[in-house]
């Protein structure tokens, strides 16, 4: 299960760094996108919100390819998976695998480092 927890940190690591740097240096072409999805990405873009959404994709992916902070990474990508998720769900199912291939290895991550979770589930936390 190591290995595993491996290749996917750094597969995990790998997509959001690449896909994070993207939104700022726009490398890989985007094709156009017609229709609702086109113009949820149009508010992103005009609003410069993309950069929030990008710069937190970015970090995530160097902590996670660093091999530091990992539990931390995972809190941050945790709603961008989920946007992801529910933007393909909803407006361009086409787009789907990848998102699903993330969430995945994100769940093997979260599973590995599932002791550093537990506290948030914790009803009433002891103060110290």
């Amino acid at each position: 299960m190591k290995i595993v927890a491996i290749v996917a940190r750094i597969l995990l690591g790998l997509m959001f760094f690449v896909f994070g740097l993207n939104g700022f240096l726009h490398f890989i072409p985007a094709p156009p996108v017609l229709g609702l999805a086109g113009q949820f990405a149009g508010a992103l873009v005009q609003s410069h919100y993309i950069y929030l959404v990008s710069g937190t994709q970015v970090i995530a992916g160097v902590l996670l390819l660093a091999d530091q902070f990992v539990p931390l990474a995972l809190a941050l990508l945790a709603p961008v998976l989920v946007n992801i998720l529910v933007f393909h769900l909803t407006m361009q199912p086409s787009g789907l695998p990848p998102g699903l291939f993330a969430t995945i290895l994100w769940f093997i991550l979260a599973w590995r480092f599932r002791a550093s979770f537990a506290p948030l589930g914790v009803r009433k936390p002891t103060l110290h």
